[in-house]
């Protein structure tokens, strides 16, 4: 027990390091207008800068869950923390669109490597509880959401569009050190076969990740994560550009997705009770009514745009995301876990690096409420069919009688 209560708190140290994580990647969006200005970018320019980090990340994500079978879990953790820190400090001293690029491209891959390292270590030490592992930092990734925009914001109105990238690239060093001081090799080298064998059933689980389940869920994360990145890269810029919200308003909107992601931890318990797949059916199909209502039909009133940010976050972020994770990996056997969380990790991140450019081009041609419906609930309802898809013709995956 004692051992357990320690490997809980190590492990929430480790979500501190991806509340980090993911205020780095919410904070751009905010200060998307002012970067636009400052360095004469056009909206497909600034929506491909607000989301190319995640090209960073998909393409780190298949080799960080190879990286893992060399190295240490913990050492991957701390090098993707230094990465993707070092990197949005400097995204202050960027002149130009390449050099932009290139800052947000290397936070990806900091990010990516962190949070397929988290997911390995969460999902391989409580493997009763792989969903609610998974749904952790995605909870924690809420918390990031929620503080990131509005502490962005508070900072801008206060200095210049600079500082900001620069606290938030400095706090990562704060955390650094609380992982080295006390996060210990035994809980995050765990291997599987130091746990009960007999947890869980692998009869008809895959032997690769290439096989077909993993590949559809795989897909459907695709379409998924061009919703989500649709909406974080330029969902801010629209309420600022087309709504006339102030930055502080833009950015209490959109925090409310990140209040909507808190109750991951609840769709994760329910993606370890019931059968996640059906449920991430349902949740896509309330993301696609969601998001595209929240682009098309709710006027000025901040108060809506609240209400339905935060159903948004609740159902892409809270069940979704969380689910769309875990049945990645619970579709392998145990021993592919790492594999399975780089595949999640390159799946969700390569499409949404094209997210915000593709939303900006899409809004050039039709409009802000056409091109949000077309992308974030087309695509939430692509994702939706290839979750059924997926689920037609394998059994979930059960307890062991002993367990």
């Amino acid at each position: 027990m004692n051992k357990d209560k320690a490997a809980l708190g190590m492990f929430i140290i480790l979500l501190v390091s991806y509340v980090i994580n993911a205020m780095d990647r919410q904070l751009f969006s905010v200060l998307a207008p002012d970067v636009r200005s400052a360095l004469g970018l056009s909206l497909p320019q600034v929506g491909l800068a607000a989301t190319v980090f995640t090209l960073g990340m998909g393409v780190a994500g298949i080799p960080t869950g190879y990286l893992l079978g060399k190295m240490s879990r913990r050492a991957v953790t701390i090098i993707g923390l230094i990465i993707f820190s070092a990197a949005t400090y400097l995204t202050a001293y960027a002149k130009g669109m390449p050099d932009l690029l290139l800052y947000r491209f290397v936070s990806g891959l900091g990010e990516a490597m962190q949070l397929t390292a988290l997911l390995a270590i969460g999902t391989t030490y409580f493997l009763r509880h792989r969903a609610l592992a998974a749904s952790s930092l995605n909870f924690t990734f809420g918390i990031g959401a929620i503080i990131g925009p509005n502490l962005g914001a508070a900072i801008l109105g206060a200095t210049q569009w600079q500082m900001p990238f620069m606290v938030f690239g400095l706090m990562g060093a704060v955390v650094l050190v609380l992982i080295m001081l006390f996060v210990k090799p035994w809980f995050t080298e765990t291997q599987v076969s130091e746990q009960d064998a007999g947890m869980v059933r692998e009869d008809g689980l895959a032997d690769t990740i290439w096989a077909r389940t993993p590949m559809t869920l795989a897909l459907a994360t695709a379409f998924a994560g061009l919703a989500i990145y649709g909406y974080l890269g330029l969902y801010p810029t629209f309420l600022r550009d087309a709504l006339g919200f102030t930055p502080k308003e833009a950015g209490l909107a959109v925090s409310f997705y990140g209040f909507g992601a808190l109750l991951s931890l609840f769709g994760g318990w329910l993606g370890d009770k019931y059968d996640y797949r059906k449920l991430l059916i349902v949740s896509l199909i309330i993301s696609a009514a969601s998001g595209g209502i929240l682009f098309a039909g709710l006027g000025k009133s901040l108060a809506l745009h609240i209400v339905f940010s935060f159903v948004f976050g609740a159902a892409i972020s809270g069940m979704v995301y969380s689910n769309l994770s875990a049945g990645i990996i619970k579709s392998v056997k145990r021993r592919n876990a790492s594999y399975a969380s780089g595949l999640f990790v390159a799946s969700l991140y390569i499409p949404a690096a094209f997210a915000g450019y593709l939303l900006g081009v899409l809004k050039e041609d039709f409009g802000w409420s056409a091109a949000g419906i077309a992308q974030v609930a087309g695509c939430a309802l692509i994702s939706a069919v290839l979750a059924w898809i997926a689920a037609v013709g394998q059994r979930q995956p059960v307890p062991h009688p002993q367990a």
